[in-house]
């Protein structure tokens, strides 16, 4: 197994510009998985980025979603909860189960997102809320592993991306009060196979 860290992507995504830059990196990646780590500092008390993190519905960008629409996510932020979506025909999926929240400091969620659910592998999902001073720090975690037909080293860059993504667009309502990366206007996003 070899493992090596790969080059952090753009410290600002073009996806999402949002008011505070995210950093994003590809933490680790080998044949058995990999990690990838995103990070910003927002202007908001952590108990509030919580309860505004709790509602992905509000900054996830629908298109990573079964649906297409954001508004069909919700997360019930206990363990056991669940991220699910609910779709058009009376179906739904879960994204992630949530295996530790510590309201105010950690949500801590199992599940392979996007193209990883058709493979055999597992994720784990972690957002740490750091108090600095007045304002906190959000540390967005995700380590992949198992089996894959899918590369990791290949995919990694795009899933850290899509993470770095999301992250942004939560950034961006908690300081711009939209989740999109300027005054109002919709981004799509280049990675909505994700």
């Amino acid at each position: 197994m070899v493992l090596r860290k790969l080059p952090v992507l753009p410290a600002v995504l073009a996806l999402s510009v949002p008011a505070t830059p995210v950093r994003a990196e590809v933490v680790e990646a080998s044949d058995g998985g990999f990690a990838t780590r995103s990070e910003a500092v927002v202007r908001l008390p952590r108990d509030d980025v919580w309860l505004i993190l709790k509602e992905p519905a509000r900054w996830w960008n629908g298109a990573h979603s079964w649906s297409a629409d954001a508004g069909n996510l919700s997360l019930d932020a206990r363990a056991g909860g669940c991220f699910c979506e609910a779709l058009p025909n009376r179906g739904s999926v879960e994204h992630a189960r949530v295996i530790n929240a510590a309201p105010g400091a950690m949500l801590r969620m199992k599940g392979a997102l996007g193209p990883l659910r058709a493979e055999p592998v597992d994720g784990v999902l972690t957002v740490m809320l750091e108090p600095t001073g007045e304002d906190t720090r959000i540390v967005w975690t995700y380590v992949v592993g198992g089996y894959s037909r899918i590369s990791f080293e290949q995919v990694a860059p795009a899933v850290a991306g899509v993470m770095a993504e999301q992250l942004a667009r939560l950034v961006n309502l908690i300081e711009r009060g939209s989740p999109h990366r300027g005054r109002g206007n919709a981004d799509g996003g280049d990675l909505a196979s994700f």
